[in-house]
């Protein structure tokens, strides 16, 4: 085992934070960095009323980034505006990619369907590194149960460029469900008509019963992930 002084900043939080709350997460990320460099990223998708919420609880003038891909489901940004209101959320930030590099590498917007990772990159993965530049550490709303790359994630990682809290890391799905119960949440508009996973409309499609919740996510196609958890962040 690493001793204490061998380890980063990130690793020990980690270690500390291991097995707190959700709210406790949050609230030591809060006291690490402050809330001036501390920034949630959220896509106000199926789940993301829950973190959301317990982020309010604990502060709701943390900036919270919102990326706005221009391939959004009408529903979802209808959504950050009634979660906006519902929790009294006092800095979202809706960032857009530059009209420059769309015209210059999605003039047509077809790059979805030849090549999905450089659409990602330029409509996510860059607009969020511009985000993030002023913060030093940010949050997010993975969970283990999600699987695939995210089923052993630490609580708080480095990802080479800032600290990276995860406070839903060891939330079940039933504990996601009954912070929506008891905080009488509204669901994402879509979630009724099957989606479970939710990002960009030409990327996202409905799942079937028993199916993993992200199956809907480029369905057909080895990708899992856009890419913002998976590069740095600078």
């Amino acid at each position: 085992m690493e001793k204490a002084a061998d380890l980063s900043p990130a690793q020990a939080l980690d270690r500390a934070l291991r097995n707190a709350s959700p709210a406790d997460i949050i609230a030591a990320a809060l006291k690490a960095v402050g809330r001036d460099k501390l920034a949630l990223v959220s896509s106000f998708g199926t789940e993301s009323a829950a973190l959301l919420k317990v982020m309010a609880d604990v502060d709701p003038a943390i900036p919270v980034i919102f990326l706005d891909t221009g391939w959004l489901f009408e529903e979802t940004l209808a959504y950050r505006d009634t979660l906006i209101a519902t929790l009294g959320l006092r800095d979202v930030r809706s960032i857009k990619p530059l009209d420059e590099t769309l015209s210059r590498e999605d003039p047509d917007r077809e790059l979805w369907f030849s090549d999905p990772d450089a659409c990602c990159r330029i409509r996510k993965v860059e607009p969020l590194q511009r985000a993030l530049a002023p913060f030093s550490a940010w949050i997010n709303g993975r969970k283990r149960f999600q699987g695939g790359l995210r089923a052993e994630m630490a609580v708080v990682e480095d990802d080479g460029a800032r600290m990276k809290f995860n406070p839903f890391a060891n939330v079940g799905r039933e504990e996601i469900e009954a912070i929506y119960q008891l905080a009488k949440l509204p669901p994402h508009p879509l979630v009724a008509s099957g989606y479970q996973s939710l990002g960009c409309m030409p990327c996202s499609s409905r799942t079937a019963p028993g199916e993993d919740a992200r199956a809907g996510r480029w369905r057909g196609r080895a990708k899992t992930e856009c890419g913002i958890h998976t590069v740095k962040t600078s």
